[in-house]
């Protein structure tokens, strides 16, 4: 390294592993959201507001009783709704947060008379105004598919809310209303508007007053959003691609992930000398790399420290999924960060594969039998592929995806036959039917991108569901057969997740805790693949090369790993939106492809 690096190692780790800088947001936070509770409970609770002057408020002309519970319930609810924004130091939530604390204190001493509700809420302004240099964090990428969200989510919760509001006051409630009447009453009363349900004294103005509160302020929120400009999430520029693509060229052979790196929907930042890059994406307030950084080694440490002043900038939970052992070490070293091993991948060498010997006999009798079906494949570089038969394998592999999302990001590209992506590998299986199919005699795709100038990296498997089992076996063969014609003497497969506990924990000997935890994992192989992947990867006899998760605490693991499973494509959030939607957006992101696509091939 160079001699400048252990003096920002040792700055890096001082601010990453000393007393954490976000403690002081994560306490007021969680002091807000207690305040919002107490604003909310004011509002909504007449037994929790009860004082020896509140009967005389009730009855008194011009009272500011239904006033006061509406703006209590109001604070309350913003005061929660901010708590999350405070605890990752965002300056946004910090000036709401400012604001509403003092309106929320004047709620609870003109409607409860409390001096100590009061107090509370004037108490938090103090550490607010004292650390106000913590609550710098910058705003989230956002779009206005926010607005969205914020109208379900805060709608279903002031109609549960509202409920709840109608119901508490039941001993002056007029009859008996059924439940239908009760929500009737709530979402008329969202809109301002008088209900079915009926009280006695002035106990109509507060929960109307209430309601309508609730109404407004999903209204105003979700306005806000809507309106408010957008902060996209960043994206892959063509400079930024030219540059990652120099790199590439002088040191793409180190890292098998390396190409992947060229991902469009990854923003990157760069080392001050420019000859190293980290590529990330950001999720659920996740600040995701992937793979190790690019470049020369010399220059990692400069590209880390952009990376983690990227992440305090805007409060985000700094994470890398997949490197390997060296980068492991540099982003331990570096950052004071930690790692897990996650895995390993698979890696074959092309002189030493052979289909011959006891260990591939079931491979080799698969391709045997799937050869004599008449099948056949073909291995090119997608440069040397015509424009339609290429149009037909990138409508074939849309069409034989399985799922409603693209999948991938670690080992993803995320796309097929770009001009620029013309060293790229693919290998296709073709069998000739009596009665030709939507993409003739297309049968199984395999996509491989380039890992320096002598590798190959596996992308993408896709089959024809119909087609004979054990396509995407001989597809590997016939690329491994295939490599030396292309100067290709390694090949990375798939990667196979916790790989070293499945292998060990079926072994004679293995303790209970390793059984236990093989157990876990096969359990969890029913809706992830993870067993199937080891075991598939495991057929070709190849090298296991370790990969690690690299975290700052163990208790970000868990949100790290959701924030993957988005990243990935395992879990979609978007599912939750109605369906015609869900198909806007899609067709939305496909335009977008589109025009980024014929913007390139214009260029």
């Amino acid at each position: 390294m160079s001699g400048g690096v252990p003096n920002r190692s040792s700055r890096l780790r001082h601010m990453f592993r000393g007393p954490r800088p976000e403690a002081v947001p994560v306490l007021v936070g969680r002091a807000c959201a207690i305040v919002g509770l107490l604003d909310v409970a004011a509002g909504v609770f007449p037994r929790f507001r009860h004082s020896r002057m509140h009967t005389l408020a009730e009855v008194l002309p011009g009272a500011m009783g239904p006033f006061a519970a509406a703006l209590s319930l109001s604070a309350g609810v913003l005061l929660l709704l901010l708590a999350h924004g405070l605890k990752r130091g965002k300056r946004r939530a910090w000036r709401a947060a400012v604001a509403l604390l003092p309106a929320g204190a004047v709620a609870q001493f003109t409607y409860r008379h409390s001096l100590v509700g009061a107090v509370i809420s004037l108490a938090l302004l103090a550490p607010l105004l004292l650390h106000r240099d913590q609550f710098t964090a910058l705003p989230d990428p956002r779009s206005r598919w926010r607005a969205l969200a914020n109208f379900i989510l805060m709608g279903a919760g002031s109609l549960a809310l509202g409920l709840v509001i109608v119901s508490v006051h039941s001993e002056r409630i007029v009859g008996d209303p059924s439940l239908a009447d009760r929500i009737t009453h709530v979402l008329y009363g969202l809109f301002g508007f008088e209900g079915p349900v009926d009280y006695e004294g002035n106990t109509s103005w507060t929960v109307a007053f209430s309601l309508g509160a609730l109404g407004l302020l999903t209204a105003v929120t979700t306005i806000y959003l809507a309106f408010r400009p957008e902060h996209p999430a960043a994206r892959l520029t063509e400079e930024d691609e030219a540059r990652l693509r120099a790199l590439l060229d002088k040191h793409g052979g180190r890292d098998s992930l390396g190409h992947f790196a060229l991902r469009r929907d990854k923003a990157v930042v760069f080392s001050p000398s420019g000859k190293a890059a980290v590529t990330y994406r950001v999720v659920s307030g996740v600040m995701l790399a992937s793979g190790d950084p690019i470049g020369d080694v010399e220059a990692w440490p400069g590209a880390i420290e952009r990376f983690m002043d990227e992440a305090k900038a805007h409060s985000w939970t700094p994470a890398v999924m997949g490197c390997s052992e060296t980068g492991g070490e540099v982003w331990t070293r570096e950052t004071g960060l930690d790692a897990l091993e996650l895995g390993d991948e698979a890696v074959v060498d092309v002189a030493d594969f052979s289909l011959a010997g006891r260990a591939m006999r079931n491979v080799r009798q698969m391709v045997k039998r799937i050869e004599r079906a008449g099948y056949e494949t073909r291995v090119r570089r997608i440069r040397d592929l015509g424009e339609a038969e290429l149009e037909r394998i990138r409508q074939a592999a849309e069409d034989w995806r399985g799922t409603d999302t693209e999948r991938g990001f670690s080992m993803a590209l995320g796309r097929i036959g770009d001009p620029t992506d013309g060293d790229c590998l693919i290998a296709t299986a073709h069998k000739a039917d009596e009665v030709p199919g939507e993409y003739g005699d297309l049968k199984a795709i395999l996509h491989f991108v380039p890992w320096g100038t002598d590798g190959a990296s596996l992308d993408l498997m896709r089959r024809d569901r119909a087609a004979d089992p054990g396509m995407n076996e001989l597809l590997i063969v016939a690329a491994l057969q295939a490599a030396p014609r292309f100067g290709i003497t390694r090949v990375s497969l798939n990667f196979a997740m916790f790989r070293s506990a499945l292998a060990r924990g079926e072994k004679i000997g293995a303790g209970p805790v390793l059984r236990a935890w093989r157990g876990l994992l096969v359990f969890l192989s029913r809706w992830f693949q993870i067993e199937s992947l080891y075991k598939f990867n495991a057929k070709f006899q190849p090298r296991w090369e370790p990969r690690f998760v690299v975290y700052r605490a163990s208790g970000d693991l868990p949100r790290i790993g959701f924030a993957a499973m988005q990243a990935e494509g395992f879990v979609d959030l978007a599912l939750a939106m109605p369906r015609f939607l869900r198909r806007r957006k899609a067709t939305a992101r496909a335009c977008a492809h589109d025009v980024a696509e014929r913007s390139v091939r214009a260029a």
